[in-house]
Parts: C-alpha cells; sequence; structure tokens
C-alpha cells in the first residue's frame, strides 16, 4: 500500500465495504452498471478507491444491495462525504507512517500486541522523545519533535472516554522492564500506562517472562477494526523499519486475531497487570544500578 493522505485511504475502506456488500448481494459489477444507468469501469474504480464516491451513489448502492440498516448507511455517506478531508498530520510535513495514522483515525477498535516498548498511543511526552530518538538515531532534533507532536496528537483521540473508541493492548514484560531514556522517564511512563489502564475504553494487560513461549514471539501487531465492517474484517499492521505491512485479507485478519485472543489468555488480568506495573516501579532502582554495572 503506499503512502498516502486519509483521503484515498478513506476511499479504500468504502470501496472495500461496497464491494463486501455487493458480493453479498449476489450482483456482479455488471449487473449493478446495468440497474444505475451507469459504465462497469466505474464500479470497478469506486471498489479499488480510485474515484471519489459521492454520497448519494452509496445511498443508490445501499438500497440495490438491500442494505435496511440506517446506521450502516449513515456511516458510509459519512465516510464518502469526508473522503476528500485532508487528515491533519499533512500540515505536519513528512510523515513516515501516514497511512497507519490515517487507518487509525478511522478505526473504532484497536488491538495491539508490542514486545519491546510501550505504544505510541499510550506514551508519555518524554518518553516518546526518548524512543524516537533512540530508536532513529539519525534524526535531527527538528525531526524528532516533528514525530513527537504527531505521536502526541494522535493521542488525544485515544484517550478521550466520550468518543467511541476501544483500545486493547498486550505488552510483553520486556516493554515495562526496558529502561528507555533514564529511569526517571520510565517511571512517569508506568505510573502514566497504570493510570490509563484504569480507564474504561482501555484494556491493558501485561504478558510475563514467566508466561514462556508464546504466538507474539514474531514481533509486533496491531488488529484495527472500523465501524463499517462486518465482524470478522478489518486491517492488521505489521509495522517495519523501512517499510510497514498492511494486511485486509480475511483470513490473515482472523489469523491474527486468533493470535491476539491467545495472547490475552497467557496474560494477566487488567488489575493483576496493574498490580504488576507497580511492583515493576517499585523495582526500577534496583534495575537501573544493575544496568549502571560494567
Amino acid at each position: 500500500m503506499a503512502v498516502n493522505g486519509n483521503p484515498t485511504v478513506r476511499r479504500r475502506r468504502l470501496g472495500a465495504e461496497l464491494r463486501r456488500l455487493r458480493l453479498a448481494s449476489g450482483l456482479t459489477s455488471k449487473q449493478v452498471a446495468q440497474k444505475l444507468l451507469i459504465s462497469q469501469p466505474k464500479i470497478s474504480f469506486l471498489e479499488n478507491g480510485h474515484r471519489v464516491i459521492k454520497a448519494r451513489d452509496v445511498r443508490d448502492l445501499c438500497a440495490l444491495y438491500g442494505v435496511t440498516d440506517p446506521q450502516v448507511v449513515d456511516s458510509l455517506m459519512r465516510m464518502a462525504r469526508e473522503a476528500e478531508r485532508q487528515g491533519w498530520w499533512v500540515a505536519c510535513g513528512e510523515v513516515p507512517y501516514a497511512v497507519y495514522i490515517a487507518l487509525e483515525t478511522e478505526a473504532s477498535s484497536i488491538r495491539s500486541y508490542e514486545p519491546l516498548v510501550i505504544p505510541g498511543l499510550l506514551q508519555t511526552p518524554a518518553y516518546a522523545a526518548a524512543v524516537i530518538a533512540e530508536t532513529i538515531p539519525q534524526a535531527t532534533p527538528e525531526q524528532i519533535a516533528v514525530r513527537r507532536e504527531v505521536r502526541l496528537r494522535r493521542q488525544s483521540r485515544a484517550h478521550h472516554p466520550a468518543r467511541s473508541f476501544r483500545l486493547r493492548v498486550v505488552l510483553d514484560e520486556s516493554a515495562l522492564r526496558r529502561v528507555v531514556g533514564s529511569p526517571e522517564v520510565l517511571r512517569e511512563q508506568l505510573e502514566y500506562l497504570n493510570h490509563l489502564a484504569a480507564q474504561p475504553h482501555i484494556t491493558v494487560q501485561v504478558l510475563p517472562h514467566a508466561a514462556g513461549a508464546h504466538p507474539g514471539i514474531s514481533g509486533q501487531f496491531s488488529i484495527l477494526h472500523f465501524e463499517a465492517d462486518a465482524p470478522e474484517a478489518g486491517t492488521v499492521y505489521l509495522e517495519r523499519f523501512t517499510s510497514d505491512l498492511y494486511l485486509e485479507k480475511r483470513s490473515d485478519v482472523e489469523r491474527y486475531g486468533a493470535m491476539y485472543d491467545h495472547l490475552q489468555v497467557q496474560a494477566l488480568p487488567p488489575d493483576s497487570t496493574r498490580r504488576f506495573i507497580t511492583r515493576a516501579i517499585e523495582e526500577l532502582p534496583l534495575a537501573a544500578s544493575l544496568a549502571s554495572r560494567p
């Protein structure tokens, strides 16, 4: 998937959902084109996200496909109206993971597994700056500042309990123990993590080292779901250093969903997780002294 702004991502998701509804109705693209008196290529362009879809087109297609749920129709029409709005991050200049931010902005829920660091949506400003600076050695101070600002702005939606967003995170114990920035930065981060974990729309679970081998050993992944999606649909995001991967095949989403469910079962429950994080905070001075030994 090429790096594009939010409009292209919205068109892709809207087109994919319209294609799913068409297939569920049993109609071919040729039949739809004949019934609506439009060209067959236009249907393909709409479904592939290569053409703007007007709200009235969405309404007509939903009626043709037998979609009667007004909430579904309204959601798709709203997506069409907003498809040409630029994402707020465009003004920030070049952002390497702009596609992911666009998806994250539209997601109604995210399930994420992180083995090494606290996820961006749960980071403090100091921890975020340290992660960016220490993982991208060639980044200039200006680039670090921009990425940090983008990361913090992404959090405004995730941290607002009144908004329709659900965040579930499984963290490997290593993410709690790794001293990023300094022991003081990590302490502040873990205290903040415990605060966020108590919010009703955020679930944090820790997978302790004692759990042994597990499906997440292969690395970080996130599963994003969207309001108009079928329950088993969504997008899997795999973060890589030079290029990210986005998986949308239903079989891939289901596979990663099963992996996440398994990780949740192996991880500590939310209440036990908060106690575990508290103990990790209490053990920080010892961890810092051991880390400083030659």
